[in-house]
């Protein structure tokens, strides 16, 4: 058993919110096809004071700055191959020295790995069906995997998969690299996004080792609520839960609009229901965690 899995089976663990959006709020332009990962580059220190906002909130697992980052997207803004390495090995190092003297529990690192429709920003990682083929789904995957995984993350959180066969692929790709992985969907009305039903997303986890913990993340609350006891039945493994606010993005405005119905009072039910890494995504940022983190504390899992 890896160190990270000892530690979800102590209790559940608090993530952290929305990376993005903390950066966005502290007067970042994220508008580029890098989005955060740009930053990784341009402006270090402030991914490094979004990991250490998100830690004084209560969480005790960051999620690093690599969500959008790969060598082909590095290419394009003129970084070469070596230095695409050393910026993704980077996502890990930020987030690991907002951990550094911290008081109190230990403090985790996740790198960041999403979805080949992130890296295109065309919002196709809420499609999947890119019209790849396994085999170059996984050499665009399972290089950057190498990087991410020797640069000494806790944990690789395979993030918002929109489609079960990435999911292989992704499985695939993670096979002998040595670190523990967090497999999360993205979800709607009980469907992958690219509507396979979620039990049959959930299962691919049962039989792999890597996997520590199933679940769902970058989708509306109440898919949450759904999705938190299936993936425990399904997978018999720890979940991850990690909803937006609940507001809708409306593409045509560029904007958020609708009302945020994440809140933190759903936390006791996904424990419940057998969630052990809870936490928020787009538009939760540290006053939700800090909210998460309470309810995580109330509910016997420590202090927030």
């Amino acid at each position: 058993m890896s160190e990270f899995a000892a530690a979800l089976a102590d209790g559940p663990l608090v993530l952290d919110g929305g990376l993005s959006d903390r950066l966005e709020a502290d007067g970042y332009d994220l508008s580029d096809a890098l989005w955060s990962a740009r930053l990784l580059a341009d402006a270090p220190e402030a991914v490094l004071a979004a990991h250490r906002a998100y830690f004084a909130a209560g969480a005790r697992v960051a999620i690093g700055a690599s969500y959008q980052a790969s060598f082909a997207g590095f290419a394009r803004h003129g970084v070469d191959r070596a230095g695409a390495a050393r910026l993704l090995a980077r996502s890990v190092e930020l987030a690991r020295e907002a951990a550094r003297g911290l008081p109190g529990p230990r403090r985790w690192v996740a790198a960041s790995v999403g979805p080949y429709g992130a890296v295109l920003a065309d919002g196709s990682e809420y499609r999947g069906r890119y019209g790849l083929s396994p085999a170059a789904l996984e050499a665009f995957h399972r290089p950057r995997l190498e990087v991410l995984a020797a640069a000494g993350a806790d944990v690789l959180a395979l993030e918002t998969v929109p489609d079960v066969e990435e999911a292989r692929v992704l499985l695939r790709a993670v096979r002998g690299l040595g670190v523990p992985v967090w497999l999360s969907f993205a979800a709607a009305g009980g469907l992958t996004r690219a509507g396979q039903p979620l039990a049959e997303a959930f299962a691919l986890a049962a039989g792999a080792d890597e996997v520590v913990a199933v679940g769902v993340n970058c989708c509306a609350p109440a898919d949450a609520d759904r999705a938190v006891g299936l993936a425990a039945r399904v997978s018999g493994k720890p979940v991850v839960v990690y909803p937006n606010s609940g507001e809708g993005w409306d593409a045509a405005a560029g904007a958020w609009c609708g009302e945020p119905s994440f809140t933190a009072d759903r936390v006791a039910g996904w424990l419940a229901d057998g969630a052990r890494l809870v936490g928020g995504c787009c538009r939760v940022g540290p006053d939700g965690i800090r909210a998460v983190a309470a309810e995580v504390a109330a509910a016997g899992g420590g202090t927030p």
